[in-house]
């Protein structure tokens, strides 16, 4: 699954990695959390155009969102026939650019999470779906989730899922800017080659949505030393939560 995500790059690097203009300033994210704004790439009147949507796809026949689930991710082997995600998938394919994803490992009673980032390419991309849904009063609300398949050799000692990672040469076949069947589209949906991820053990701080800097990513091992803390009474955070195991076991609308 990908429950959480980066996009740190300015908006002149969005614009070489995917050939956009007039693209707005935006700031680096280091945190991106289910229903927050995420950046897509997708196709308009034969271009490619960048777009903001909500993270978690709200399909467009909904009569009340908050009866579904927050798809956040997809799972890229059934997404083409499921209801809430075949009619994106014929026709409303988008890139989510990212630069790198966090995941969990369990070990023991506790979760460690791990910065997954590419050695070989600062940006790369996400095959998402988007969808446009209309309320009662004409309020449209596009949204988009992420496609997942098995993880490779790299990350399936931390999770066994993945999000599908859309090479460079086939974004705009995965757009729609180049003629493809739903054959050759689904052929694109494989895991990462190995080695083109690699991952770094960060603080449990990436739990919390709150917190959002580059801190964030660094590694474990270069942390500066800290007197040990005082021991206190064990108290949950209510502020820090890590996204579910299962990514068909999808979090609520709010």
């Amino acid at each position: 699954m990908c429950g959480r995500y980066a996009l740190a790059v300015t908006p002149e690097d969005l614009e070489q990695e995917f050939s956009l203009i007039r693209i707005e300033w935006f700031p680096p994210r280091y945190n991106i959390a289910p229903t927050q704004p995420i950046h897509v790439v997708r196709a308009e009147k034969g271009a490619r155009m960048l777009g903001l949507v909500r993270w978690g796809l709200v399909p467009s026949w909904a009569k009340n969102p908050a009866d579904l689930p927050l798809f956040f991710n997809a799972r890229s082997e059934t997404a083409p026939d499921k209801p809430a995600f075949r009619g994106p998938f014929r026709h409303r394919r988008c890139l989510i650019p990212a630069t790198g994803f966090y995941e969990w490992k369990r070990e023991g009673g506790r979760k460690q999470p791990f910065l997954v980032r590419s050695p070989e390419r600062r940006i790369f991309a996400f095959a998402g779906l988007w969808d446009e849904y209309a309320d009662a009063n004409g309020n449209l609300l596009d949204s988009a989730t992420i496609l997942t398949t098995a993880a490779n050799e790299d990350l399936a000692p931390i999770h066994d899922r993945m999000p599908v990672v859309i090479e460079p040469a086939d974004y705009d076949r995965w757009l729609g800017l180049v003629p493809a069947g739903k054959e050759e589209l689904v052929s694109t949906l494989v895991p990462a080659r190995q080695g083109f991820f690699e991952t770094v053990a960060v603080d449990t701080r990436v739990n919390s949505a709150r917190d959002d800097d580059a801190g964030l990513q660094a590694p474990l091992a270069e942390r500066p030393m800290a007197d040990p803390p005082k021991r206190l009474p064990p108290q949950g955070d209510k502020g820090s939560i890590a996204p579910a195991d299962d990514d068909d076991r999808q979090m609520k609308l709010l």
